[in-house]
C-alpha cells in the first residue's frame, strides 16, 4: 500500500566527468585506428617487413628508456653530491626532467605505427622542449588557480591541525575486569588524562 510521499534520502546519482566518459572512446577509437592502419601497411610492404618494423620499434624504445632511466639516476645522484657539498652555483642550469623521453620511450614499445609516430616525434629536442615549456605553463596556471578553499582545505584535513600531524581526541580506558586478589576497580582509581 501506497501513501503517496515520495521517499525522503534518495541518493543523487553522481557526474561522470568529460575525462571519465571520452577517454575510452578515444581509447577505443585509437586502438581501432591503430589495427586499420596496420593492415593497410601489411597490404603495401607484406607482414614480414611489418613485423620487423615493430620488432625495431620495440627495441629502440627499451633503448630510449634504458637512456633516460640512467640520465635520470646520474641527475639525482650529481643534484645529491651538489647538495652534500655546499649548494647550487647561480649560473647553473637545472638538468631536464626526463619524463617526456620515457614516454617517447614508451610509445616506441606499443605495438602501432601511430604510437611509434608519436614516439619518434618526442624524440626531437625542440619538440620535447616545447611540450615540456607548455606543459609547465600550463600546470603552474592550474596551481594558480587552485584556491586555498579547494586544495588548501584538504591538505589541511589531511594533515590535521596539529604540526605533527592527526587530531588527538582524550578519553581513557575503562576495563571490566578484576584487578589481581580479587580487587575491584575502586581499589586503583586512575585520574583522567588531563591535556598538557
Amino acid at each position: 500500500m501506497s501513501t503517496g510521499t515520495p521517499p525522503r534520502n534518495q541518493p543523487t546519482k553522481a557526474r561522470r566527468s568529460r575525462v571519465r566518459t571520452l577517454l575510452p572512446l578515444g581509447v577505443a577509437a585509437w586502438v581501432i585506428l591503430e589495427i586499420w592502419l596496420l593492415t593497410v601497411v601489411a597490404g603495401a610492404v607484406g607482414g614480414f617487413t611489418l613485423c620487423l618494423l615493430l620488432v625495431a620499434g620495440f627495441v629502440l624504445g627499451a633503448v630510449v628508456i634504458k637512456a633516460a632511466g640512467r640520465r635520470a639516476f646520474q641527475n639525482l645522484s650529481e643534484t645529491l653530491q651538489r647538495g652534500q657539498s655546499g649548494g647550487v652555483e647561480a649560473g647553473e642550469q637545472r638538468p631536464q626532467g626526463n619524463g617526456l623521453l620515457m614516454l617517447a620511450g614508451l610509445f616506441l614499445m606499443i605495438p602501432g605505427l601511430i604510437s611509434d609516430a608519436l614516439g619518434l616525434l618526442l624524440l626531437v629536442p625542440p619538440v620535447r622542449a616545447a611540450l615540456s615549456r607548455s606543459t609547465e605553463r600550463a600546470v603552474q596556471r592550474r596551481m594558480s588557480a587552485a584556491t586555498q578553499g579547494a586544495f588548501g582545505a584538504a591538505f589541511q584535513q589531511a594533515r590535521g591541525d596539529r604540526p605533527g600531524g592527526g587530531t588527538v581526541i582524550q578519553g581513557e580506558v575503562v576495563r571490566e575486569d578484576a584487578g589481581p586478589a580479587g580487587r575491584g576497580d575502586d581499589a586503583d582509581p586512575r585520574p583522567p588524562i588531563m591535556p598538557s
